[in-house]
């Protein structure tokens, strides 16, 4: 299955030349439904619609076709309907006609001084009038059904570029637990000559002397209590483990924004405990190249679904 980004972007438009149910009406103008689906990153399906009046009796067969799609992120539906009328001249019906002269009659029984309707009031009445007595229903589905393909192609390729940038990463990840890996004895067995040699200072004594029994086991206990507080050899373990499980659920894709998001946290949180752990230069460069990594393995998980 393809990885999903919650970003995306479609749009669809249907034109139609629109012909009145009254015989007395010779033309009327051609109108034109666009809609437009937008969608970026959230935790939930968070959807609006944003419908003119005529398609607002619509709403809840769009909100059950998007559900369908979508599982999460914010998603803006908007539909807008036009009417052109170019070249054409909108015939007035006789039934229009009388309703226009009827609540003209009764704006000036209450307003005397009121302009009264001129010709050019009464054709574009008429055109909105024919426009808005238009039947939807065939349309406003389809037109949103074609959208939101477009809108999930759109989903699909970006969410495969968040995959193969996240792919990229979790090999310099690896890289860099690699570069770590040969450190840790070195590291181990440098701490703990060190720790014998200071406690040797500490006990001052003198060039070729040894340590009394006693001193030198609680030397040797210490060092290597030490040693196993600065091994990092464990959270390169389960680093290495988080990889491989972020790694396969790319590779298998679906519905995979929150595991992903868990399994960041937990990358951060062992390169977190290596960063404190580190008793060398080296260790503490690579602990923080992991955390650069990972936070911007944790920008981009943010948008995928």
């Amino acid at each position: 299955m393809p990885v999903y980004s919650m970003t995306g972007y479609a749009s669809a438009q249907h034109s139609t030349a629109q012909h009145s149910s009254e015989p007395e009406s010779k033309s009327a103008p051609a109108s034109h439904l666009g809609l437009e689906i937008r969608s970026v990153n959230s935790r939930f399906l968070d959807l609006s619609f944003r419908l003119p009046e005529e398609l607002r009796q619509f709403e809840p067969a769009l909100r059950e076709l998007v559900v369908g799609q979508l599982k999460r992120g914010k998603v803006e539906v908007r539909a807008a309907i036009e009417t052109s009328a170019h070249g054409t001249v909108v015939d007035p019906t006789p039934r229009l006609l009388q309703r226009l002269n009827a609540v003209q009659d009764s704006v000036k029984a209450w307003l005397p001084d009121a302009r009264p309707l001129s010709v050019a009031d009464v054709i574009r009445l008429s055109a909105g009038e024919q426009a808005s007595a238009r039947d939807w229903r065939d349309d406003i589905l389809p037109l949103a059904g074609q959208a939101l393909t477009e809108l999930l192609a759109a989903r699909a390729r970006e969410g495969a570029r968040l995959a193969t940038m996240l792919l990229e990463r979790i090999g310099q990840l690896r890289a860099l637990a690699e570069q770590a890996v040969p450190l840790v004895p070195q590291l181990v067995a440098q701490q703990r000559q060190r720790f014998l040699d200071r406690w040797k200072e500490a006990m001052a004594l003198t060039e070729g002397a040894a340590l009394p029994e006693a001193a030198q086991d609680r030397a040797l206990t210490e060092a290597t209590a030490f040693a196993i507080r600065i091994d990092v050899a464990e959270e390169i373990t389960r680093l290495n483990s988080h990889l491989d499980e972020l790694e396969r659920l790319i590779k298998k894709g679906g519905e995979l924004g929150k595991r992903l998001d868990f399994l960041i946290q937990e990358l951060h949180r062992e390169a977190n405990t290596m960063g404190s752990k580190s008793a060398a230069l080296e260790l503490t460069h690579i602990s923080v190249d992991m955390k650069v990594l990972i936070e911007q393995m944790r920008e981009q998980v943010q948008n995928i679904e």
